[in-house]
């Protein structure tokens, strides 16, 4: 089972809980990925405000960890749940969760996430600040994490995934998936217990087929840049491939990489010269290089392969633009 989730969700402390109660099995393993709620939380971390807070989230918290009864008739305030208290940065908490999962398997990364909510949700610390996560890290038996934080170890690891889970349709803390199969939210435990007995088994693909189909899942989010990031691999290897080369031109123009784009597409036409979306899509990127001369022959190429109505439509848009620029 893989449980995409936040460090900084209290439903993930709360689904974690649960996650227990379902009381899953031996032979199931559990591991943490990524997911980032809050992408433009700032590093340090500042302090939370009351209104960003959850109540309901707060109360769930406080059912896990009920105040003790008061001692001599007062409540030290280190014994009461406190809930979260910072606003923080968990890229790096996701990279010490990742490396705790390469180094000692899913039980000491389980420790390592255990440590970390309930350092954030219980006792109000700081999981964006660096020496808190080292310290967190080496309670729960994952030493080295200075070492490995200040040489950017994980940080590859955690990015990719984050795209994969965006990918593949995560879209909310915490995410429960077995196979090809996904719940989402702090589902009860009677609820994960039936996902492990009833999921769709994952269908194995080759890698290079995976990447292919992350990259273009990526495309159609709107998310060029993680498109590129996710073909590197299949660039460095597999370059010369027409269907990598698109798919690269594809996140170049979408990024208004338009040298690039353009140059990966001539390229491509010069093989496949027949390919009438890569000369539909050189002819966008001159367009939107203001280059409308260059780009009219070969958007009505791409019209006349195939006039469909965005071939058909830029066409018409650059034939206007062209005949105003004359009458001017």
């Amino acid at each position: 089972m893989e449980v995409w989730a936040d460090l900084a969700c209290a439903w993930a402390y709360v689904g974690r809980r649960r996650l227990e109660q379902a009381r899953l099995g031996e032979d199931v393993e559990i591991v943490w990925r990524p997911y980032v709620i809050d992408p433009m939380a700032p590093v340090p971390s500042e302090p939370l405000e009351e209104e960003l807070r959850d109540p309901v989230a707060e109360g769930a918290l406080r059912a896990l960890h009920p105040a003790p009864p008061p001692a001599e008739g007062r409540l030290e305030d280190g014994d009461r749940p406190r809930g979260a208290v910072w606003r923080a940065n968990t890229f790096d908490a996701h990279r010490v969760v990742a490396l705790a999962y390469g180094r000692g398997g899913a039980a000491l990364q389980d420790a390592v996430v255990e440590r970390i909510l309930r350092a954030h949700f219980v006792e109000g610390s700081d999981i964006g600040d660096r020496a808190t996560l080292v310290a967190l890290a080496a309670e729960a038996g994952l030493d080295g994490m200075a070492e490995a934080l200040d040489r950017g170890d994980g940080a590859d690891e955690v990015r990719s995934e984050l795209l994969r889970g965006k990918a593949e349709g995560v879209a909310t803390s915490p995410t429960f998936a077995v196979g090809d199969t996904m719940v989402s939210g702090a589902q009860p435990a009677e609820v994960l217990a039936d996902l492990v007995r009833h999921a769709a088994p994952r269908r194995e693909l080759p890698d290079e087929v995976r990447w292919l189909r992350q990259a273009e899942a990526l495309l159609d989010a709107r998310d060029p840049l993680g498109a590129l990031w996710i073909l590197r691999p299949l660039l460095a290897d597999h370059g010369d491939d027409p269907a990598v080369r698109l798919l690269a031109a594809r996140a170049y123009f979408g990024s208004a990489q338009l040298g690039r784009a353009r140059e990966t597409l001539e390229s491509l036409l010069e093989r496949t010269p027949g390919d009438h979306y890569a000369r539909f899509l050189l002819g966008r990127t001159l367009e939107r290089a203001n280059r409308l001369a260059e780009a009219l022959p070969h958007l009505r190429l791409a019209a006349a392969m195939s006039p469909v109505p965005d071939h058909v439509d830029a066409l018409d848009r650059v034939e206007n633009r062209l005949a105003d620029r004359l009458t001017v």
